[in-house]
């Protein structure tokens, strides 16, 4: 459904490079995931994908309609949920779905079907105003008018961001519904929990793809032994690990410094000698697998 090959975007007379010579696929009817922080170039690429961008460079194409020459094509064929909420803050709910699928040519008659689990959620408010909506709501309306054409892929940036708990976790179970739709969807997200949801997932940074694969596949991958150590003084701790010899990088994770070390890891009483030489009393020392969060800390180290 979507083939990205080698694809760039500059920005400004500096020539920022915020997307550099980026490649991946995305099956039909995938749950595709671009995981990486804010400024790693996740939103240019969903932004050429949907055809507001033209690329500096590669190609790709979207439904097999290429993003240049076709893009009256794709703009039919997808749906496109951007980071910041952007429809009429001062139109009503169902104004707002009627004047996106009158938009597209269609009515929201024709496919409620594909909106259905989603509106009626949002239904006992659909004359209130957009803008006077919470971050649940605003999120679950700009899923409905993304939807209403009946898009064969949709693209969803950063979609939880900014929402509580609850409507993040409601919100991927409207996802796993509409995947059985066989509608592809590509989401992007800083949220490093959120990356085990998808089916694949691309590790980006700075622009660039770190790694590409399932997410069990990549934490599968994690090439060292992975120890969560927790001490009286987590400054002092994050130091004394990370000038030991034995260890590749320490870094706070919550209440706990991850270390991973280069070859075997030490015992817990090595462990507890060497911190207390350092002035340092340890309290836990455990191994742990690695998660999508220790992976990507461990490529941006390599």
């Amino acid at each position: 459904m979507i083939q990205v090959n080698n694809i760039t975007k500059v920005y400004g007379k500096e020539k920022t490079v915020a997307v550099d010579h980026v490649s991946f696929s995305v099956k039909e009817g995938e749950l595709f995931g671009l995981i990486g922080p804010d400024g790693a170039g996740k939103t240019s690429i969903f932004r050429m994908l949907t055809t507001l961008l033209l690329p500096d460079g590669g190609s790709a194409t979207v439904n097999g309609f290429d993003v240049v020459k076709d893009f009256r094509k794709i703009r039919n064929s997808v749906g496109y949920m951007p980071g910041k909420f952007s429809l009429y803050q001062d139109l009503t709910i169902e104004e707002n779905i009627n004047f996106f699928a009158t938009v597209f040519n269609t009515t929201v008659n024709e496919n409620y079907h594909l909106i259905k689990d989603i509106y009626i959620q949002i239904e006992p408010f659909k004359k209130r105003r957009a803008g006077k909506l919470s971050g649940g709501m605003k999120q679950k309306l700009a899923l409905c008018c993304a939807l209403i054409h009946k898009p064969t892929v949709l693209f969803l940036d950063e979609p939880t961001t900014g929402v509580d708990p609850v409507s993040r976790k409601e919100f991927w179970e409207m996802l796993k519904r509409l995947k059985a739709q066989n509608i592809t969807i590509v989401v992007s997200t800083p949220y490093m929990d959120e990356a085990t949801l998808c089916d694949r997932i691309a590790l980006i940074q700075e622009g660039v793809i770190l790694s590409i694969d399932t997410p069990a596949a990549i934490t599968a991958s994690y090439p060292h032994e992975l120890f969560a150590v927790k001490g009286d003084k987590m400054s002092s701790l994050l130091t004394a690990l990370n000038s030991f010899s034995k260890i590749k990088t320490a870094y706070a994770f919550g209440e706990f410094a991850h270390a991973a070390f280069y070859a075997h890891a030490i015992s817990a009483q090595e462990m507890r000698d060497y911190l207390k030489s350092k002035s340092i009393e340890m309290e836990a020392y455990q191994k742990i697998d690695a998660s999508i969060e220790d992976c990507f800390i461990g490529f941006l180290k390599n």
